[in-house]
């Protein structure tokens, strides 16, 4: 049924005559309507409820009775949509939760029989890993197919929204722990010109622990312990309290804005010995203050830097002292100075070639003078 005929339903009862005139001036696009071929339109009937009003109906901030009293709705639209909602509140409490468990309960069995694959190539695709599995297990006691392949899962590192290479490692999950254990054997295989890593996923050794401080530390162990992250009303007196258990501190070396006097967001605590810059990052009581976590690691000793010499400095000219106890030498023969040497210039560099200087001041000279063409014109 077209929009016309709709219309036309809907006006109330009339002369043959104006409802001939009204069907004309509907079906021509083109013509503006007048006020003699405005429609009328029973108000007193009833209205559907809108998708608006069944929204804000869902969320409660209007009511049925509100609604009938602007509107007047219609009774048939109100009980559907008592119907929907009921019908969606036995989804939530039999259908969907049933559906959620088992669709938990299914990622987690097939996730228990899985491996990490690490050291990959950056071009390596899934369908390397599958081929690379399937074959190296072919012949052998556990034979693994594509089938048996239930997840492969590779992230992917993203260049400017393109995800185009992989992160270095993966995850595969199999149907059984014998084919878990037949893929492990596989690790240090070459694939792609790089040895396979391949471990259980569940193995967390070689990992670092990122609690552990200590060794997440890039300097060596050092009496000096760097403290970062302090906020800008840090003091001396509150990082003194606060890393005063750990060991005896010598002395608080705070960066500090120019202006202000205030911290700049980090300092150095220097202990006296190597265990109380230790005891500080391995006490977990002391990487908050005021609420803020702090970021610790060792600092650089400087009293333990090594200035290396230079094996071609030339050593230190010693003058010799008068010695009464020593022989007699024989007197030096007096030099004079009025006397002009040839002075001995190096035109020869370190690695024996001739200096740029001296190698363009000998070098042929091109002529400035006009050369005659010597070229024969082709005319076409």
């Amino acid at each position: 049924m077209s929009d016309v005929e709709k219309e036309v339903k809907e006006v109330q009862e009339v002369p043959a005559d104006e409802a001939e005139k009204i069907q004309k001036a509907l079906s021509d696009p083109t013509k503006k309507r007048k006020a003699e071929d405005e429609i009328e339109i029973d108000l007193s009937q009833t209205i559907p409820l809108s998708k608006k009003q069944k929204r804000l109906l869902r969320r409660g901030k209007i009511t049925l009775e509100e609604l009938n009293a602007k509107f007047n709705l219609d009774p048939s639209s109100v009980d559907e949509f008592h119907k929907e909602v009921a019908e969606k509140e036995r989804g939530k409490d039999g259908e969907s939760k049933d559906s959620a468990k088992e669709s938990e309960s299914s990622v987690k069995d097939s996730r228990k029989n899985g491996v990490w694959i690490g050291n990959l190539s950056f071009d390596t695709t899934k369908e390397d890993i599958t081929r690379f599995i399937v074959g190296k297990t072919k012949g052998t006691d556990v034979e693994i197919t594509e089938e048996d392949l239930v997840r492969v899962n590779m992230p992917l590192a993203k260049n400017d929204g393109k995800q185009i290479k992989n992160k270095g490692f993966c995850y595969v999950d199999f149907k059984t722990q014998e084919q878990v254990e037949a893929a492990i054997k596989l690790s240090e295989s070459q694939l792609n010109g790089r040895n396979l890593l391949i471990k259980n996923s569940k193995s967390y050794e070689g990992r670092p622990d990122k609690t552990d401080l200590v060794s997440m530390s890039k300097n060596p162990p050092s009496r000096i312990l760097f403290v970062g992250n302090l906020s800008f009303d840090t003091t001396d007196e509150l990082l003194r309290k606060h890393f005063q258990h750990c060991g005896e501190i010598v002395k608080i070396r705070m960066a500090t804005f120019q202006d202000s006097g205030k911290c700049k967001g980090f300092a150095f605590v220097d202990f006296k010995n190597e265990e109380g810059a230790t005891n500080a990052l391995k006490d977990k009581s002391c990487r908050k203050i005021a609420g803020r976590p702090l970021r610790m690691e060792f600092g650089e000793d400087r009293s333990k830097r090594q200035v290396r010499k230079r094996p071609d400095a030339a050593p230190k000219k010693s003058f010799d002292l008068p010695n009464h106890d020593a022989v007699s030498r024989p007197p030096r023969e007096e030099k004079s100075y009025n006397e002009k040497k040839p002075r001995q210039r190096n035109y020869v560099e370190s690695n024996n070639r001739v200096k740029s200087s001296i190698a363009l001041k000998t070098a042929q000279r091109a002529s400035a003078a006009i050369v005659p063409s010597q070229g024969k014109k082709i005319t076409f």
